[in-house]
């Protein structure tokens, strides 16, 4: 069966929200310590994960954020999601996206907590996760598209000023819609300038010419989702020679409308036009589903047996932005369980 080969198969998680990664179980405890709008029964979070569309995904995913409110909060947050990813899935490697804005608050901060507290809970978690799991986590800090330049000017400081060991990546997210990616050339410049990976959200929600300016303006090395991608032939040409991954989310695109079906999905149209695409989960509990199975919705898209699916995985270690020591190691991981499958 595919579904056991890749529950074991060694993998690296490239688009993964660190809020957006609370699974029932994580968000239940959170919404016990801080009573609210969010319900606290794991029962009846499925009913309130349901998406009209993007805008209420967004709504939802802002109203789990507001749990996480103290840097205990955000210890405990990301230790579980490390040990999800962990138990039952093989990932080995996972470049979390952290938004360290909506817990620090700068312009609440009578609600927000210190960003050395909060960097001091992430990076603790960090080293507990790779001794406890063997997980290796690295960050990249998220712009939320929403709060405009503000909140890029202060992720930036975050990311420059208070920069935590695992931090490898600057990104961008939230709605695309009304949110030009141009407004925030000077920050990736910035963190470029620092030697952080310039990974933003592209051309889920708007067309390819999103993509394009963050190709073009934000040095983008790796594109969140760039569904619209299939409707450009000269952007998909450009991805394909210059090796530009592709982090595809399959579910997700689904859930958040941004593609009609899976099978109207143009994963198959990247891989046919040469594009690297990597299978990631975006925010699975939220999209109720798992690292493991987007690799089996994959392959299911692409015909690809387990030599196809191990070839996937090495697919998504090569484009990370993990240490060559981490890349060697779980690629000779694939490489040994693939012979031994």
């Amino acid at each position: 069966m595919l579904s056991s080969f890749v529950a074991g198969l060694p993998k690296a998680e490239l688009h993964v929200h660190h809020v957006g990664s609370a699974s029932p179980r994580i968000v239940a405890e959170l919404a016990e310590r801080h009573p609210g709008t969010v319900p606290s029964d794991p029962a009846l979070l499925r009913d309130f994960f349901a998406f009209r569309d993007f805008a209420h995904f967004i709504e939802v995913y802002l109203a789990v954020v507001d749990l996480v409110r103290t840097p205990e909060d955000v210890r405990y947050l990301t230790y579980e999601i490390a040990r999800e990813l962990h138990e039952g899935q093989s990932v080995r490697y996972a470049e979390l996206t952290c938004t360290p804005y909506t817990s620090v608050l700068p312009d609440e901060p009578d609600r927000g907590m210190p960003i050395e507290a909060y960097t001091e809970a992430i990076e603790d978690a960090r080293t507990a996760a790779e001794r406890d799991f063997g997980l290796v986590l690295r960050w990249i800090y998220d712009v939320p598209g929403e709060a405009g330049v503000p909140a890029a000017d202060a992720t930036l400081g975050f990311a420059l000023d208070h920069r935590p060991e695992g931090l490898v990546g600057f990104g961008l997210g939230g709605p695309e819609i009304g949110v030009p990616r141009d407004w925030f050339v000077p920050h990736f410049a910035a963190a470029r300038a620092a030697g952080l990976r310039s990974v933003p959200h592209a051309g889920e929600t708007t067309g390819p010419e999103t993509i394009w300016t963050s190709l073009r303006d934000l040095g983008a090395e790796r594109i969140g989702h760039g569904t619209s991608a299939a409707q450009d032939p000269a952007l998909l040409a450009h991805l394909a020679e210059h090796r530009i991954p592709l982090e595809v989310c399959p579910s997700s695109n689904v859930a958040t409308r941004a593609v009609a079906s899976l099978a109207e999905h143009p994963l198959p149209q990247f891989v046919e036009a040469g594009v690297v695409v990597t299978i990631n989960s975006d925010d699975p509990p939220m999209f109720g589903t798992t690292l493991n199975r987007e690799y089996e919705i994959a392959a299911d898209l692409l015909g690809l047996d387990e030599s196809g699916l191990a070839e996937m995985a090495r697919t998504g270690v090569d484009a990370s932005f993990a240490p060559d020591e981490v890349k060697e190691r779980i690629r000779a991981e694939i490489a040994s369980y693939a012979a031994g499958a």
